[in-house]
């Protein structure tokens, strides 16, 4: 997913504002947990676009997603669509941007729905943001078309590998199994279990979403294009087991790496851009014989 203390914070501080002897204190914590889960903390990209970039709108599934459009240098070889995790923004793509058009891709990174200068109400981890993914790669001008994602980016990149064959490969940093496991995982002691099922029962509501059909170990079995999982050793905030169901579930090519003394969303450093570069360049040279 993305910042843990989001979700933390708003319950945490729910009971303070209500009273921990108060009656309202479970109805509080719901709607707080509920809130939290749907709205994410926005933060704009103040930067100007990279180098080879410039700003764009796309017109995604009832929403607009704010975007760095970037050319490749040299020899188009394909675009790659970048997606960023919970409470971040396209920024996170800058460190990557220079190295993909360098070797000849188009990268296309955008602030999800709910997230940074995009429109939209509430994330929903996948459930939404998989038709506006599909939208979004409707302007790619050149395949094929690669996957990178970090927590919840990671799963819907997963998700929409599932449904929508335009994808030829997968990078996939940290993604959560499925929804309801993280997010109880997530949550505080003092949730019950009954307060836990009312809170994503609100959730559900208002964010006209089903919990249980994020999952992507579910979406995985129907996954049959290289998938390469990339998950910190250490991460505590989505733990490494998360990326090893889904790999179990996997059906097609794929490989796990775990980065020794990583935490949540430090998986994907410079170590890894070997692995991640020799990952890419081999399914894209597989896609595009099969063409």
């Amino acid at each position: 997913m993305g910042a843990r203390p989001t979700l933390l914070l708003a319950i945490a501080a729910a009971a303070i504002l209500v009273g921990v002897l108060s009656v309202r204190v479970p109805a509080a914590i719901v709607d707080a947990s509920a809130g939290a889960l749907l709205h994410p903390a926005r933060h704009r990209a103040l930067r100007e676009p990279p180098n080879r970039c410039v700003n764009e709108s796309i017109a995604g599934d009832s929403v607009t997603l704010a975007a760095w459009r970037c050319h490749a240098s040299g020899p188009l070889r394909g675009t790659v669509v970048y997606l960023h995790g919970v409470a971040d923004n396209r920024a996170s793509a800058a460190g990557w941007i220079d190295l993909l058009t360098a070797r000849g891709f188009d990268v296309v990174a955008y602030d999800s729905r709910a997230h940074g200068e995009s429109t939209g109400d509430a994330c929903t981890y996948g459930y939404f943001e998989k038709r506006d993914l599909s939208r979004a790669m409707d302007s790619a001008r050149a395949k094929p078309i690669v996957l990178i994602g970090t927590s919840l980016g990671a799963a819907v990149a997963i998700q929409t590998a599932a449904v929508d064959p335009r994808v030829a490969v997968v990078v996939a940093a940290e993604t959560f199994s499925d929804l309801r496991t993280v997010a109880i995982e997530r949550a505080p002691r003092m949730l019950t279990p009954g307060l836990i099922q009312r809170a994503f029962a609100a959730a559900e509501r208002e964010g006209r979403f089903e919990v249980d059909a994020v999952s992507p170990v579910a979406a995985a079995a129907h996954v049959t294009v290289p998938v390469l999982l990339v998950h910190g050793a250490e991460d505590v905030d989505t733990p490494p087991d998360h990326s090893r169901r889904v790999f179990a579930a996997l059906a097609g090519e794929k490989k796990l790496i775990l980065v020794p003394n990583a935490g949540h969303n430090h998986s994907m450093n410079r170590g890894v851009w070997p692995d991640v570069e020799r990952w890419i360049a081999s399914a894209v040279t597989t896609s595009a014989r099969s063409r």
